[in-house]
Formats: structure tokens, sequence, C-alpha cells
């Protein structure tokens, strides 16, 4: 007669254990994953199969779940779980922020959309540009190379209760500066174009002051905006794509700083 004791269990659960928490961690902050309308057993359930297919290939660890070593091992798979979730997120920032820019430019900062994945109100413009990018980042199977880098982790920096290295910490600090450098690549066209109108108008205003130009300004203002951001969504995908090439590299070297 077959028995199973908790005894016989135990290595496999501490096997698996540190995966899953680490994956969890991933799924918790990278895009796509952590959008509130994802049900939270799903993402378990997702953690789990992920677990099963990766936790085979890995090594024992031999950390005690419940010891001082275990305490300091999960938080190990905490913080690099959510450092790499969060290091993507700064290419949907940068894009957002962008979209934030052009929207100010075109009088729209007014209009504002709920966004359900940060939980907060955001232009109309950059709503429209977040959800661009997030098919894009399903069309380039950005999810895919998530799980890779997820995968690929634990022989970069495996499960241990050794002392992680600040280097990792401050490369993430210095890939913040993307929200701005990327943001403001992806909407210097359309700003510098609405920058030329209103100078344009500025010296209309001058030379013909019986032309209101506070009632024209706005429409075509709106109307130039519309139709550079239409030009610009050409060059969306090949700009997403640069910087999902560099932020997946950066990833390594946040991890190898880590390590």
């Amino acid at each position: 007669m077959l028995t199973l004791s908790l005894a016989s269990l135990y290595p496999y659960v501490n096997h698996y254990f540190w995966p899953c928490l680490r994956i969890l961690a991933l799924l918790g902050t990278a895009p796509i994953f952590s959008e509130k309308q994802i049900n939270a057993r799903i993402k378990i359930a997702l953690a789990l199969v992920s677990t099963f297919l990766i936790a085979p290939q890995l090594p024992d660890t031999g950390i005690a779940i419940a010891s001082l070593d275990g305490l300091m091992a999960g938080c190990q798979q905490l913080i690099i779980g959510i450092a790499i979730g969060f290091s993507v997120q700064l290419i949907f920032v940068a894009v957002r922020h962008a979209g934030e820019l052009v929207g100010m430019q075109m009088g729209l900062s007014m209009a504002m959309v709920y966004d359900p994945s940060g939980g907060t109100n955001m232009p109309v413009v950059a709503r429209l540009l977040n959800l661009c990018v997030t098919l894009l980042f399903l069309v380039f199977n950005g999810h895919l190379y998530l799980l890779e880098v997820v995968a690929s982790s634990f022989n970069a920096f495996p499960v241990s209760a050794a002392p992680m290295g600040a280097k990792g910490m401050m490369e993430i600090v210095r890939e913040g500066r993307m929200i701005f450098q990327y943001g403001f690549m992806l909407g210097l066209p359309v700003i510098t174009l609405l920058l030329c109108l209103n100078l344009t108008l500025g010296l209309l205003n001058r030379l013909t002051p019986q032309l209101s130009i506070f009632i024209v300004g706005f429409p075509v203002s709106l109307t130039v905006g519309m139709v550079a951001m239409s030009l610009v969504m050409y060059t969306l995908a090949p700009f997403f794509e640069n910087m999902m090439a560099g932020i997946f590299d950066t990833l390594f070297i946040i991890l190898k700083g880590f390590g």
C-alpha cells in the first residue's frame, strides 16, 4: 500500500516553494499580468504551472522554509521578482509620460480617463498610447520574454541565503531615466509641431488683433495634434520594440548586479 507522509513531501515542497515565490512576485508587478482585471486565481495558477516547468531543472537549495536562512531567501525571491516586473513597467510609464506631454500641448490635459492598471486617472492621449503599446507588447511576445527572463534568473542568481549585491538596485535607479528620455523622444515631434503652431498663432494675434486667437487656437491645435499623432503611430511599433530590446538586455545586467 502506497503511503505518503509530510516528511516525504517536505523536500518537494521546499524545492518548488522558492521558484513559485519569485514568479508570483513577478506576476504581481509585471505589465499585463498585474492588471486588476486578471483574477488572482489565474495568476496563482499561472505561477504554479510555470513553477512545475522550471523547478525540475533547478538544483536543490537545501534551505529550510521555516528558518532564518529561509526568511532571507524568501525576501530575496520577492525582491528579484518585483525588480524584474518593475523594470519592464518603466517602458510603459515612459509611453504614458509622452502621452501626458502631448495631451498638455493639444489642450486635452483636462480630458482624464481612469486607468485600471495604475488605479489613477490619466489624460486620454496617454491612455490611448498605453493601450497601443500593451497590444504591441503582446504582439512582440513580451509576456513570453518575461517568463524566459525569470527562468534564466535562477542561473544568474540562484536561490540562496547569501547577501544580495547593491549594483542591481543602482542599475534599476539608473534605468529610471528612460521615463524622461524615451518619453520625450516619443512626444518630441508632436510637441515641436504644436509649439511652432502656437508661435504662429501668437504672431497672427499681434498682426491681426481683431482675430480671436483664443477661439480659433484650440480647434486648430486639436486638429493638428490629431494629425501629428496619426503620423507618429507609424513609428510607434519600431520605437517600442527598441525599448523592449533595451529593457530586456538591462534585466540581465540587473540580475548580475544582484549576484
